[in-house]
């Protein structure tokens, strides 16, 4: 009897451990789950200079945040580090760049990022401090251009378009150079540089092709440019997230929340967006 008492009572112990056991083993995956349904409302979005940003916190986060989203935010100034964070997992997603120019990094750097979103994106324009006018264009006039193989091409795409070059046919983006051009009447002499320093050689050369968030960012409105470009929707900026992430939740309402009505009020009621491109999903 005696042993059999033993047995009885050492099969309940064991069974009462082990049902504990299942039982922490749920509360710690119940933990976890909570824990990681909890990181995926922190959202780490990072912005270059240009007016990307203020149109994510006054226009989308506010969406976000009715959501439950806590957002955080990181500023770059060149167009790589901002890539290579969101494929290494650092940030959520980026906003400063067109597909063209994300096509150029995820083959210069061997990731794969994807745009999910357009935004209203400020175009390329052709300004100066010396001329107030396209006719004003004699021999041997000082351009600058942006160096950026997909940004030179919209530049001299700008400059076709006023009648002062001629290119080749067909030309490939991400091999555009100087080398395409086939005719230059006036002579025009090029420089090419960082396309952050567009705005600050409008000191020195008597025309200047400047990336539109970098003539935003600089104070310089849209409306003084002697020609701005006919955006189409390669050029149309981004919101970038690596692809694994493509159909995240939170990827999906970053979307709705730029797709909200809050976001196109804001927008359309605001005089700094004009002469933007707007998206098509725009009402």
């Amino acid at each position: 009897m005696k042993k059999k008492w033993i047995h009885s009572t050492l099969l309940v112990v064991a069974v009462a451990l082990f049902t504990a056991g299942c039982g922490n083993g749920k509360e710690a995956s119940g933990a976890g789950s909570d824990s990681s349904a909890q990181e995926k409302k922190t959202l780490k979005i990072s912005f270059n200079p240009g007016p990307y940003s203020d149109q994510f916190k006054n226009g989308v986060a506010p969406y976000l945040e009715k959501k439950g989203y806590t957002i955080t935010y990181k500023e770059f100034t060149d167009g790589i580090q901002p890539n290579v964070a969101v494929a290494n997992g650092e940030i959520d997603a980026n906003v400063f760049q067109h597909s063209l120019y994300l096509q150029s990094i995820n083959e210069r750097e061997k990731i794969d990022l994807v745009g999910v979103v357009q935004v209203p994106t400020p175009p390329m324009g052709l300004y100066s401090k010396k001329h107030t006018s396209l006719d004003e264009v004699k021999d041997g006039d000082q351009v600058n251009l942006p160096n950026e193989p997909v940004n030179m091409l919209r530049a001299l795409n700008v400059l076709k378009d006023v009648g002062w070059i001629t290119l080749k046919d067909n030309i490939d983006p991400l091999q555009t150079s100087l080398a395409d051009i086939t005719s230059n009447p006036h002579n025009l002499k090029f420089i090419a540089t960082e396309p952050a320093q567009g705005p600050r050689a409008l000191e020195d050369v008597d025309y200047a092709a400047i990336q539109g968030n970098f003539a935003v960012s600089n104070n310089i409105k849209l409306t003084t440019a002697l020609k701005l470009e006919n955006m189409t929707d390669p050029f149309t900026n981004i919101v970038a997230v690596d692809s694994k992430n493509k159909d995240a939740q939170f990827v999906k309402d970053i979307i709705e929340g730029y797709h909200s009505d809050e976001f196109q009020k804001y927008i359309k009621s605001n005089p700094d967006y004009e002469g933007y491109k707007l998206p098509a999903y725009f009402k």
